[in-house]
């Protein structure tokens, strides 16, 4: 099991992972229409790219918008899950070991002990934001099963990751069960929200371009909208 995982298994769950990642994106800029819009994308290539650069960093910054600001808490729990579930999978030692035999490349890396504190954040987080779904009701309303699935599948890895790591049990079947969790997620990622990965990339460009162009460097002018 452990060779097929890491083997074919590996090579069918990464190829499905970036080439849907790619559909995606594809299908979500062919799917713009600046007369649907109202936003001339390709008119004001300045002022766009303005609103979007500013618009993705904003929201990349803890606290640095409005929206941030006004939910400290959800900002904490949101930015601390997706530290660890962002630097983990890139730069730990084993992973880009792995990496490196696998594809022939690999990225930096970051101490054990930061990765270990990073693992314990994504599972406090992801617990912190359940119960956050249950306690409020504005939130709990709009909260289905399916929230909670994607959820569990994004943590499952670091969970039993940090088993393997502590060779709780049978570090053998760990180490398979967090391979094996890690894939599923990679298949999933770009059929359901998970997609957001490239997503949000895509849509906080969109809006930044929009505000860029015609909420702020057009507004107030003679341009009919």
């Amino acid at each position: 099991m452990h060779d097929f995982l890491t083997g074919p298994m590996f090579y069918v769950s990464f190829s499905v992972c970036i080439i849907g990642l790619l559909v995606r994106l594809i299908l979500y800029i062919r799917g713009l229409a600046w007369q649907l819009d109202r936003v001339a994308y390709r008119a004001y290539p300045g002022l766009g790219w303005n609103g979007a650069i500013r618009s993705v960093l904003s929201w990349l910054l803890p606290f640095g918008t409005s929206s941030w600001r006004q939910q400290p808490l959800m900002t904490i729990l949101f930015f601390g899950f997706h530290f660890g579930a962002v630097l983990i999978p890139l730069f730990l030692v084993a992973h880009n070991l792995f990496l490196k035999s696998k594809l022939g490349f690999s990225l930096f890396t970051i101490p054990q002990l930061l990765a270990d504190t990073l693992s314990w954040m994504v599972v406090v987080s992801a617990l912190l934001l359940v119960f956050r779904r249950i306690a409020l009701p504005e939130v709990r309303i709009l909260t289905t099963a399916y929230d909670y699935l994607i959820i569990a599948l994004s943590t499952a890895p670091f969970i039993t990751g940090l088993l393997a790591r502590y060779e709780v049990g049978d570090y053998g079947f760990w180490l398979v069960m967090h391979i094996l969790c890690a894939e599923i997620l990679l298949i999933a990622i770009p059929f359901t929200k998970l997609s957001h990965i490239i997503l949000f990339f895509a849509s906080r460009t969109q809006l930044g371009m929009d505000y860029g162009i015609k909420r702020g460097g057009q507004k107030g002018t003679s341009m009919v909208w």
